[in-house]
């Protein structure tokens, strides 16, 4: 395999940095595409002047007109949300919403291994037989066509809220709010499903003086978007912001709880510990077993519960990470021995465990900078995830191949899909020759990106504080990369419960400076 390439952006000039911002910071920003002062003093202040009109998005005037009609009228609502982080949260927080508005309102989240995922006809019988005659769904339902069609057969209406990829034929429903239709005129079509439904609840709620119902629920936007890995740019950014100022004084029992569990204090939580120790949680139950775990977690008013069910996903997310490792061992052994040269990667057995094979593949996507997608294999049909890189948009691919196809969705870079055994052959063929023609001529090794080259002693002093302005990091604002050079490693160890990390001590010119690097224990000399 290729060895990593660095990859020094582009840099400005002394005289370029905007009055009153230190070169590093002006630098930083730079290349993240924020240059011009205006879009400085946005960036740095992430005020609410970044939100934009909720009735800016596309059948939002429908979509509250219809929830005013079921409130009035006092039907009952089902919101039916995906089993990730991203719908968890979303379920939540509309539940909640529409609960502060007097409506009879019930969840439903479909168990990822028994009813698959999206918008199901069975789900949707269930929910007609308890009564409901309005259904709102977040973070899916965009590719709904013929679930939406049987719905209005059996007199239920069907308001979509989502923020995947629109088929070219949209569903029939009274509404469908999603960002990314072509008619859009929102600001953003980078919103996560918990955004989406965020500006459903404040169009829902617009001049009725209910601010505080609206501010309460940015924990929930928060934890959602970070997790989903939308850009933490614009709107985003401003909620992710002003959601970490919550979780930090979490008021929800089960986040205190998980928090205790994970070993953490609610005022050190920032976007990353969201990436990679409380989201990893809440998604866990969704992927092995019942969201529905989580979505109690994050309701619960009772204390001994929230211990029950902070504890349950404790046991849950490590019986995920040791079926995770397992599949990235199979998976990367499959794919290794078809030849990781090839422009999309892809492995497929009936032992791969349906709800962590998307994580897997963007790993593996990750290491070997290529489309990675995974099959399970099924007796009759199989079930895909992949995820990809920017220069190859999966979901484009997957639309190529939809005639062969029995479900799929997704975004550019994450989708999934249904395929019959019989055309698994035909689609790895396809999907294998479009990546060949668009990524032909690529370099195509992994790379890194780095903000600056600075001697080691430019990052002491205050420069951490600052570099901290542009907080929060994630993806689009991916925490600074620096490059150092001459710099010896005189020390290392390695440490972490199964010795994954290094903890190094460096030596640059006449200065010492320790340091850790994180999954690099196997490096050690």
């Amino acid at each position: 395999m290729a060895r990593t390439h660095w990859n020094l952006l582009p840099q400005i000039e002394q005289i370029a940095s905007p009055p009153g911002i230190d070169h590093l910071i002006a630098q930083l920003l730079h290349n993240r595409g924020i240059s011009d002062p205006n879009q400085t003093d946005l960036f740095l202040s992430t005020d609410q002047r970044l939100e934009a009109d909720p009735f800016l998005l596309p059948d939002m005037h429908q979509a509250v007109n219809r929830t005013y009609q079921a409130l009035f009228a006092g039907e009952k609502i089902a919101v039916y949300g995906d089993f990730d982080a991203d719908g968890i949260t979303a379920t939540v927080l509309l539940v909640q919403g529409l609960e502060a508005l007097g409506a009879n309102v019930i969840p439903y989240i479909p168990h990822r291994l028994v009813e698959g995922y999206g918008l199901r006809t069975p789900a949707l019988e269930k929910l007609h037989k308890q009564g409901i005659s309005l259904v709102i769904t977040v973070d899916t339902g965009i590719t709904a066509l013929e679930e939406v069609d049987k719905a209005h057969k059996m007199g239920m209406d069907i308001i979509i809220t989502d923020h995947h990829v629109p088929p070219e034929n949209l569903p029939q429903a009274k509404a469908v709010v999603n960002p990314k239709r072509n008619d859009s005129a929102y600001s953003s079509t980078e919103l996560a499903g918990v955004g989406v439904a965020f500006k459903f609840l404040q169009a829902l709620l617009k001049g009725r003086g209910e601010e505080d119902v609206i501010h309460r629920s940015l924990d929930l936007v928060a934890l959602g978007t970070i997790t989903d890995m939308v850009p933490l740019l614009g709107e985003n950014r401003y909620w992710v912001k002003q959601g970490l100022g919550l979780l930090k004084d979490t008021k929800r029992l089960g986040l205190q709880e998980m928090m205790r569990c994970a070993g953490l204090e609610p005022g050190s939580i920032d976007a990353d510990k969201i990436s990679w120790i409380l989201g990893p949680r809440i998604n866990s139950a969704g992927r092995l077993d019942d969201a529905n775990t989580s979505y109690l977690l994050l309701i619960t008013q009772d204390r001994q519960e929230a211990i029950s069910l902070a504890s349950e996903l404790e046991r849950k997310n490590a019986r995920r990470r040791q079926v995770t490792d397992q599949l990235m061992s199979m998976a990367k052994e499959h794919i290794v021995a078809g030849g990781v040269e090839r422009p999309l990667l892809m492995a497929g057995h009936d032992d791969y465990p349906q709800g962590v094979m998307g994580l897997v593949a963007g790993r593996l996507a990750d290491e070997f900078n290529r489309p990675v997608v995974l099959v399970r294999i099924g007796s009759e049909t199989c079930r895909g995830s992949g995820r990809s890189i920017p220069q190859f948009d999966l979901m484009a691919a997957l639309q190529q191949c939809q005639d062969i196809l029995s479900d799929f969705g997704g975004h550019t870079k994450a989708a999934g899909f249904v395929v019959s055994v019989s055309n698994l052959p035909q689609l790895q063929q396809r999907l294998a020759d479009i990546a060949e023609s668009q990524l032909a001529g690529l370099d195509l090794r992994p790379h890194i990106n780095i903000d600056a080259e600075v001697p080691l002693t430019a990052l002491a002093g205050d420069t951490f504080q600052k570099i901290q302005q542009l907080a929060p990091f994630g993806c689009g604002n991916p925490v600074p990369t620096f490059l150092s050079r001459d710099v010896e490693v005189i020390q290392q160890q390695q440490v972490g419960e199964q010795g994954d990390h290094l903890r190094l001590k460096l030596r640059q010119k006449d200065m010492l400076w320790d340091a850790i690097a994180f999954k690099m224990g196997s490096r050690t000399e």
